[in-house]
């Protein structure tokens, strides 16, 4: 078959991907699909999604991979998993806390909420232990074997909290092999970057692995005046892992994992009067390296998890156990007004500061155990099933400072959540095989929540009557399920269909350090329909996944700010729809070059026709329709998209290698677009985040068979500078994206 036929019939499947079974319009390319793997092909990938070990051409729902050298590419300049944002079709990461809290968000759904009780629709495996809190979802991705992201809700095998997808993370796991690498760098502001491994057989039952990361920077932004924290934006940031597998025979297994990292540098940077009024302009004059301000500023994370998990194969089935525990300490402090003074002009405009915001945030105490028992059929017949149960269990306490900036900083303010959150679940998923091309699937899960939660105000600031204790006690069940099928149309090409449910658990906003009440978000539920097709073509040096999907949120949970008072609020929204396509490409164009380009459009709204919020409390550029209600300025956000979803998000990577003398030079380039997105659930046009297209380049050389490799690198190598986060209560306060940096690593395995 001659590469144009080819590339013809690729596209008339993409086109009709969403209309199946299809009755072998390609079934004539089975005998080139059936030919055996050659040199120059794409590796197969090998995935979890469904809890077993499958090619990801096999799995009926929207998936991309993360692995290998993209990773050291993406995390070569020592960023934290926000190196993740729009690496993947329809995913977005950002934060406004720095190398912590990161907030996820898939298909347009995820959490703006700034709090540390805060609750997400994107949920995070790592290891095979969901990582609930906020502050445990930022841990450093290093040794890691595989980045899965599963786009869609995963209210069945995955459950509580996933309606948005799941994002897992497998670290590389012990081997009977001994081996290991170390990898060093060194870069701009004083970047230092260091991460090994060393696996080491014990005996023939036992073996162990070490994975170590060290990343640290200088800081690199400067205070001119004489009050607060003088510099700023550096960081020690260390991780650890230690595994130890145990196989006595060929039918039990046992991995204990036990993992640590310490976190110290600096809280984000919010910047007073950065905006341009009445646009989304940085003001003229900026200097990224120069921050006034009479604040403090400093930020320490410590986390330390373990987890157990055993495998019991019978003859009919194969028994697992996942026993998770994760405790987490965290403290952050920042000037929230960003600039000096109070009813004066401050910052790079000046801006007006019309009040002072100085704040901290604490996680004195968290806990979290889960546990699940897991059994799976292991036989070769049509039908496969997989069923369990699944306990969670979660203690935190939430400390909430509020600072006199201009009385030397001393405590004027303190109040403090408790929450106890309990879980529990039993689930279900059968596989049926109706003949070899075609497949069904199909799932169910029973979840039952509740939260008993406490919050107080004990010191007020600036005086006044404190607060307390207020009380909430949500709790609701859940049935989640989906239906999927897959069609075999030949060796090369699946086409799937999937329609799926989701569910997120009550949430409480309970940070009453300026409010004196607190709200909870009823349960939100997520209903989705997809269609796509997975396809490897030109004998397998190209692969293709494409997908195009429409989902409904009711009782959406948003969170609305308060105008001018730092402080949120939960709302349920009647419904939001989302839709749109996402596109997935890998190929080897020739010995030289391989490339991959990827993408997706999101398409999102709010419904809800009498749903207002306070717009922002610094006299922005409201956008949306506005009127009074008891004196007070709110807009109709009605109609609205999501907030921070990009409709258009892009990736795309090129890797060029030669020999050269006994090794490989190579270059590799990589570039990510987001559109334009609503900081907020109302509109305007200064918290319109601008559109923007980051790249990086890697050039290096390897030799010794790949032992050995040098290289230099740059990230955000255009020095694109702009806003991409508001505070919107004081001034037109903003955050702005990483700069440029650059530096050079060296590798060695052994």
């Amino acid at each position: 078959m001659t590469k144009s036929k080819y590339a013809s019939r690729t596209l008339i499947a993409l086109a009709i991907a969403g209309a199946f079974p299809l009755q072998g319009a390609m079934a004539q390319e089975a005998a080139q699909a059936d030919a055996k793997a050659q040199a120059g092909q794409l590796e197969t990938v090998i995935v979890t999604a469904a809890r077993r070990s499958e090619n990801i051409k096999d799995v009926p729902m929207a998936i991309s991979t993360m692995k290998g050298e993209k990773l050291d590419v993406l995390t070569a300049g020592g960023d934290d998993i926000r190196f993740m944002s729009g690496r993947t079709p329809s995913l977005n990461v950002e934060s406004d806390f720095g190398r912590s809290f990161p907030r996820f968000y898939i298909r347009g759904l995820g959490n703006t909420d700034f709090d540390l009780n805060a609750s997400q629709p994107v949920g995070l495996v790592y290891d095979g232990v969901v990582q609930e809190s906020p502050m445990l979802k930022g841990f450093p991705v290093f040794d890691v074997e595989q980045i899965e992201v599963l786009r869609g809700p995963q209210g069945t095998l995955f459950g509580r909290n996933s309606p948005a997808g799941v994002i897992k993370f497998d670290s590389v796991k012990p081997t009977n092999k001994q081996e290991g690498y170390v990898s060093a760098g060194f870069g701009k502001d004083g970047v230092f970057n260091a991460e090994g491994a060393f696996n080491l057989p014990v005996n023939e039952m036992i073996s162990a692995r070490v994975s170590l990361q060290s990343q640290s920077r200088d800081d690199r932004v400067h205070n001119p005046r004489i009050t607060g924290t003088q510099d700023f934006e550096g960081y020690k940031d260390n991780a650890a892992r230690v595994q130890v597998a145990f196989k006595p025979n060929k039918d039990f297994s046992a991995l204990f994992n036990v993992h640590h990292r310490d976190m110290d540098g600096s809280a984000t940077l919010f910047r007073a009067g950065i905006i341009k009024k009445g646009t989304n302009e940085i003001v003229d004059g900026f200097d990224y390296g120069r921050y006034p301000t009479d604040g403090f500023n400093t930020q320490k994370l410590k986390v330390t998890g373990s987890s157990l998990t055993l495998r019991y194969d019978l003859p009919t089935m194969t028994l697992h156990s996942i026993t998770g525990y994760e405790k987490a300490k965290f403290y952050s402090r920042a000037d929230v007004d960003g600039g000096y003074g109070s009813g004066a002009t401050s910052g790079p405009a000046p801006a007006f500061i019309p009040f002072t915001s100085e704040t901290a945030d604490g996680l004195p105490d968290h806990k979290q155990i889960s546990q699940e028992f897991r059994v799976e059929s292991n036989t070769k017949d049509r039908l496969q099933w997989i069923g369990g149960v699944y306990y969670f269990k979660e203690d935190i306490v939430v400390d909430s400072f509020n600072f006199d900036t201009l009385g030397g900083g001393v405590v004027n303010g303190y109040a403090q959540q408790t929450q106890n959150s309990r879980s529990w679940a039993a689930f279900g998923s059968v596989n049926y095989a109706l003949s070899d091309v075609w497949k069904v699937r199909a799932g169910v899960r029973y979840t039952d929540d509740k939260k008993d939660f406490v919050a107080a105000r004990t010191l007020t600031p600036f005086g006044g009557k404190n607060v307390g204790p207020l009380f909430a006690h949500p709790k609701d069940t859940n049935i989640s399920w989906d239906l999927s099928t897959n069609y075999e149309i030949d060796k090369n090409t699946n086409v799937y269909g999937r329609i799926a449910t989701g569910y997120r658990a009550p949430s409480i906003q309970g940070r009453v350090l300026f409010g004196d009440t607190i709200s909870v978000g009823d349960s939100e539920k997520n209903l989705s329909v997809e269609a796509g097709i997975k396809q490897d073509f030109l004998n397998k040096r190209a692969r293709l996944s494409a997908s195009v999907f429409k989902y409904r949120v009711k009782d959406l949970q948003l969170t609305a700010g308060s105008g001018a008072v730092n402080q949120n609020r939960l709302v349920n929204a009647d419904k939001a729809e989302g839709q749109g396509f996402e596109l997935d490409m890998q190929a080897i164009i020739s010995e030289e070059w391989r490339a991959t380009i990827g993408g997706s459009y999101n398409d999102t709204e709010i419904k809800d026709a009498g749903l207002f919020v306070a717009p922002c409390g610094n006299g922005c550029t409201v956008t949306n329709p506005t009127k009074t209600i008891g004196g007070s300025t709110v807009a109709l956000i009605n109609g609205n998209p999501l907030p921070r979803a990009p409709k258009w998000v892009g990736n795309f990577t090129l890797r060029y290698s030669t020999p050269v003398a006994n090794g490989e030079f190579y270059a590799y380039t990589d570039w990510a677009y987001r559109d334009k997105y609503n900081m907020f659930l109302y509109e305007a046009k200064e918290y319109k985040a601008k559109s923007m297209l980051e790249g990086g380049l890697r050039a290096g050389y390897k030799w010794a068979d790949g032992k050995y490799e040098v290289a230099a690198y740059g990230r955000n190598i255009t020095g694109r500078e702009q806003v991409i986060a508001a505070i919107d209560f004081n001034n037109l306060t903003g955050i702005v994206n990483e700069p440029r940096t650059y530096g050079v690593q060296f590798k060695a395995n052994f």
